[in-house]
């Protein structure tokens, strides 16, 4: 096989696969949430609103934060 028409076939395999990829790829848009929409799509019984207003954060969270960051150091 002559080397113009390699390079022409990889040519067109290589535009076929970026075409491809650029239709299969799906990015969602930016979409702004107001608290209304929310409260239409799913409402919430009483006592569980009041237990998210009593929730607190975990006390460990920054150490767990920080054994994480550790672990994605490399070795060496």
């Amino acid at each position: 096989m002559k080397l113009e028409i390699a390079r022409a076939l990889f040519l067109v395999a290589g535009l076929a696969v970026t075409t491809v990829a650029i239709a299969a790829w799906e990015e969602p848009r930016a979409v702004v949430f107001s608290k209304a929409e929310q409260a239409e799509q799913c409402a919430l019984p009483r006592d569980v609103k009041q237990q998210q207003a009593q929730a607190q954060p975990d006390q460990d969270l920054l150490l767990f934060l920080f054994g994480l960051r550790q672990g994605l150091r490399p070795f060496g």
